[in-house]
């Protein structure tokens, strides 16, 4: 499977951006699909994250500014997450993954390549 992620881009404190992650392909049974994100010179944290029965995971710095949610009909395979009320801290390169069962039955983690967001003052 692969994994498309867009949406970021540049947006002053207090605004919203809304990212999207399209998973396509063939051979994966996804679990799991959510966001990460990596400041410079820091380790990748969870931002969130949503499992195929809806159950979600925030980060703690997110307070409830972000929600994340997976497309209806033709958009059934994306998932979004709305950012709300961002701050300069949220400055970082997003990544979207999908854990799940390759066909061998592995589990394995895919990711997507990173979106930047950037909040200024």
């Amino acid at each position: 499977v692969q994994l498309q992620a867009s949406g970021g881009g540049f947006v002053q404190a207090g605004g919203t951006l809304r990212l999207s992650c399209a998973a396509s392909g063939s051979g994966f049974s996804i679990r799991r699909m959510g966001w990460y994100r990596q400041v410079q010179g820091k380790q990748r944290e969870l931002v969130a994250a949503i499992t195929t029965d809806d159950n979600t995971n925030y980060g703690d710095f997110v307070e409830g500014r972000f929600i994340i949610f997976k497309g209806k009909g033709n958009a059934k395979n994306t998932v979004y997450l709305q950012m709300n009320s961002l701050k300069l801290e949220d400055t970082a390169v997003y990544y979207c993954n999908a854990d799940g069962w390759d066909r061998y039955l592995d589990y394995e983690t895919i990711w997507g390549q990173g979106t930047q967001v950037t909040v200024s003052s």
